[in-house]
């Protein structure tokens, strides 16, 4: 049995959107920015796909900006608004479990001049609010948050972080990585008083290499690319109108029942990880228990999910899985090909054997119970089985 349980890396293609894609790039492949019959047509696929991501946010439609992916969303949500309020205060705040995306542009905006305060998160991977409100200053002009965590999926209380965060300066912009949380969770920007919000293609079973930045029309932002001039000269260069159209139809499809495959996912998740601990050796990371002794999945995101397999090291239980069929992850797949220490892990206070020994498993609307249980009874076939060549 093949299970593909890596979807926070990479989700499979919707086959409605590869087949819409192929049809632009074969038939309707104009520029969009032309003005003869083939320009108009591929022109049109652009303004339904906007529409389509604009319904889907609740936002307008000349607040969607279209990338190359997350990264680049990121990437101009960071600088594109330091550098455009950098008259106002040159400080500001992310957390400790961000995105590479998110960490490393915060780290170039240090090297130009900008000081970055870092948020502490608890053991459940959740940002510390206290420690928001005491390293707020006068002269903070950007808070950056994820939505949802891309290694153990924990949820951030966004909507109290932007109270806070408007409460004391309602200047000051906030921006939301929610690259693993859209389609798995309802998100509204104006409803939550997000200033910017990043999207990727590939997480939502949409095409590569495309991705959405929703920009209130009322922030200011900086260019990071300089070019002809399109997307009101805020993301220059020529549209990518088959990813565009796939995107754009990968959120429509992708947000048809959130609650109803949340739900679904939920329970999934929850079986897994109920029978996960029962295995010698592992345990579970970022999700924790009620009084009863089952584990608190819908204070988490529904598909992601993160146990550690204590004595072993991730890398030799992947290629394991990977020999049986099975594809998880070790952490993000976007931070390196070779594997360092979480970021994430290590800020939830994991000890160095189980940050040694962690694995990632996302779910997708594919994923099956049937796919679990083989990878249950996998890990049971598996781990007693290496753990015999391990040091004592």
């Amino acid at each position: 049995m093949e299970c593909y349980l890596d979807n926070s890396a990479t989700t499979k293609v919707y086959p409605e959107v590869a087949k819409l894609m192929n049809k632009i790039m074969l038939e309707d492949y104009g520029n969009p920015s032309s003005v003869h019959t083939k320009g108009v047509e591929a022109e049109k696929y652009v303004t339904e796909a906007t529409k389509r991501i604009a319904k889907a946010l609740k936002v307008n439609e000349k607040e969607i900006i279209f990338t190359s992916g997350g990264t680049e969303s990121d990437n101009l949500a960071l600088i594109g608004a330091a550098m455009a309020y950098k008259r106002a205060g040159n400080h500001i705040i992310t957390s400790k479990i961000e995105h590479p995306a998110i960490l490393n542009t915060v780290k170039f905006l240090e090297s130009e001049g900008f000081n970055v305060d870092y948020l502490d998160v608890d053991e459940k991977g959740v940002v510390k609010l206290d420690d928001l409100k005491a390293k707020l200053s006068q002269e903070t002009i950007l808070v950056s948050v994820m939505h949802t965590n891309n290694e153990v999926g924990s949820l951030q209380p966004v909507e109290e972080i932007a109270k806070i965060v408007k409460d004391y300066n309602k200047d000051i912009i906030f921006h939301v990585d929610a690259v693993q949380g859209f389609t798995k969770s309802l998100i509204y920007p104006k409803r939550l008083n997000i200033d910017l919000l990043s999207i990727s293609g590939h997480k939502i079973h949409g095409p590569k290499g495309i991705g959405v930045l929703y920009a209130n029309e009322k922030i200011r932002l900086k260019p990071i690319t300089f070019g002809g001039g399109q997307q009101r000269g805020l993301r220059n260069g020529t549209l990518n109108t088959p990813g565009i159209a796939g995107i754009g139809l990968a959120c429509e499809m992708g947000t048809k029942d959130i609650a109803g495959e949340s739900e679904r996912l939920y329970d999934l998740k929850g079986f897994f990880l109920q029978e996960a601990e029962k295995i010698d050796k592992v345990v579970v990371n970022g999700c924790v228990k009620d009084e009863n002794g089952n584990y608190k999945v819908r204070e988490t995101a529904p598909h992601i999910m993160n146990i550690s397999v204590r004595g072993l090291r991730s890398e030799v239980m992947l290629h394991a899985l990977e020999e049986k069929g099975v594809y998880v992850s070790a952490g993000s797949a976007c931070a390196s090909h070779s594997k360092k220490e979480s970021s994430t892990l290590k800020a939830m206070g994991a000890d160095a054997e189980t940050m040694d020994g962690a694995l990632r498993i996302s779910m997708s609307e594919f994923t099956t119970r049937e796919e679990l249980e083989y990878v249950l009874d996998t890990l049971k076939e598996l781990i007693p089985f290496y753990s015999r060549f391990v040091r004592k």
